[in-house]
């Protein structure tokens, strides 16, 4: 999974003529991102992962939501993790680990007001 143009994209099904000219940002960059912060800290906080396969696209999927939606609901959430595939945790704690990082946007952007 990688941001291209900001979009998360599942990178083994795209050609190399396709990302020409596009930003890419793979798991490994999102450091640049500063909603990956809020995504990182609340999956750690929920103990959300296992064996990690998985948490390269629920956390790149996870910070593009957070850029392009200031407070998503947990219905969005949902659907936005929709294609991701976690064969660990049931799911239950990335949600919350995703519900958390919502509130601690929420509660980054409350302090620089």
């Amino acid at each position: 999974m990688v941001l291209r143009d900001g979009a998360p994209t599942n990178a083994c099904l795209l050609m190399m003529w396709q990302v020409e000219g596009a930003d890419i940002i793979t798991p490994e960059g999102l450091d640049a991102v500063p909603e990956s912060s809020f995504v990182r800290q609340g999956l750690i906080e929920e103990n959300a992962f296992q064996c990690g396969y998985c948490a390269p696209g629920f956390t790149v999927t996870l910070t593009a939501l957070l850029r392009e939606t200031d407070d998503p609901s947990e219905t969005e959430i949902r659907e936005a993790l929709g294609g991701n595939l976690c064969r660990c945790t049931g799911y239950h704690s990335i949600i919350r680990g995703a519900v958390r990082a919502v509130a601690l946007k929420a509660a980054d952007a409350g302090q620089g007001a």
